[in-house]
């Protein structure tokens, strides 16, 4: 009787260390360096404002980025960034910025118009170095590459995206071999903001 009443004394003891535990896991801030901090940073302080951009790279010609091109940091937090990215009437486009706790994320989620997910959703990449305050590059991570084999875009498994902030220019780029295409924003004028995008 006396060692199972000193177990249960023992393990009732226990408890609050380990919820404390967890309770400290919860809340401990991710993990982050220096140039990670600052290019999200960059972005977050553009946060409620759009900017037209204008394809300076679509090398082969691709069809479906006809119309006015607009970025809107939409929605911002300390570990996340919605920035929807308009293509005329196409809504469907969202860029989301992530920090991981090993770097930063990056996702496109694809919506229809009646907010449904498209086929090819939430593929992205993540950053594999600390890159620079400026520049850092996106390599497709598996879940991406997966989602590319099984919709037979094999050549997209390589696909690496680039974001290029400066005090005048956004830039997003993707590039991969035979492949490159390119968006600039121009961030000295704001403009007016766009439709909510699609699913939000």
């Amino acid at each position: 009787m006396k060692k199972s009443l000193i177990a249960a004394v023992l393990c009732f003891a226990a408890l609050p260390s380990s919820f404390a535990s967890a309770q400290i896991k919860q809340e401990a801030p991710l993990v982050s360096i220096p140039t990670h901090d600052a290019f999200f940073d960059q972005l977050r302080q553009l946060c409620g404002k759009a900017f037209e951009g204008k394809v300076a790279v679509d090398n082969p010609k691709s069809d479906g980025f006809e119309g006015k091109l607009v970025m809107h940091v939409r929605k911002c937090t300390d570990t996340q960034l919605q920035i929807p990215f308009h293509v005329g009437d196409n809504h469907s486009r969202t860029w989301i910025i992530s920090k991981t706790g090993s770097g930063l994320s990056l996702k496109h989620d694809h919506r229809h118009a009646d907010g449904s997910h498209d086929t090819q959703t939430m593929y992205g990449g993540h950053t594999l170095d600390a890159g620079w305050n400026n520049v850092q590059s996106f390599p497709a991570d598996q879940y991406s590459k997966e989602l590319f084999a099984r919709l037979g875009g094999a050549q997209s498994m390589t696909n690496v995206w680039q974001m290029y902030i400066y005090p005048k220019t956004f830039t997003y780029r993707l590039v991969r071999e035979g492949r490159e295409f390119r968006v600039n924003f121009d961030l000295t004028k704001a403009i007016d903001l766009p439709p909510t995008p699609w699913g939000y």
